[in-house]
């Protein structure tokens, strides 16, 4: 799978992986990490520049969220668990699994589309329980967009640092992730430490 995404990325550049991304939004069990990887690594031999890389890899992030979105305004929940059961061993998922966005959707209602962008699988599936609560459209795509970045962002600045080594980091990928999400959990604490202080010092002036 790997080799199909490396190629996929050296015939269609930006594009290729933009649409890989999309792809693996969808719950294909593809290695979107190690795409990044590849990316940044392309960035840091001047093949790609960061930005658009970035930009085209975000839109396909929200591209294959939408259309998960889709399917989860079109169909019942009982429906959706259905099709899971029959088919979701080709994509690599579970009732469980759906079962277990459907809870974090419940209990952290919006706010899970931002954060669950962090995390392998619930990253695509939150979008189902968005659709079928018939969330509004423009937050969830503004969630959605934010958090992809954020994690696109990490991973393809790690890609670019690793330079050719980046094939290395699939050896120990688990532990990279949870670094890299302890650092982006820790970047958004300090920025909205930083903007309630400014805003208790505006409110006392």
């Amino acid at each position: 799978m790997l080799d199909f995404a490396i190629k996929l990325v050296e015939n269609l550049g930006i594009f290729g992986a933009g649409l890989f991304i999309a792809i693996e939004s969808i719950v294909i069990p593809l290695p979107s990490e190690l795409v990044l990887l590849l990316s940044g690594f392309n960035v840091s031999t001047g093949e790609f520049s960061f930005f658009p890389l970035w930009v085209t890899t975000s839109i396909g992030s929200l591209i294959g969220a939408l259309v998960l979105y889709s399917i989860g305004y079109g169909f019942s929940k009982e429906r959706l668990s259905k099709i899971v059961s029959r088919y979701g061993k080709y994509l690599g998922i579970k009732d469980s699994d759906l079962n277990k966005s459907f809870n974090l959707f419940e209990k952290y209602g919006s706010a899970i589309i931002l954060i669950g962008r962090l995390f392998p699988l619930i990253r695509s599936l939150v979008s189902i329980p968005a659709g079928l609560a018939k969330m509004n459209l423009v937050k969830f795509s503004i969630f959605t967009l934010a958090g992809s970045s954020i994690f696109n962002a990490a991973w393809i600045y790690i890609g670019i640092e690793l330079g050719d080594k980046w094939r290395n980091a699939e050896e120990w990928a688990n532990t990279l992730n949870l670094v890299v999400n302890i650092g982006i959990f820790a970047v958004i604490g300090a920025l909205i430490i930083r903007a309630l202080r400014n805003w208790k010092t505006a409110r006392s002036q």
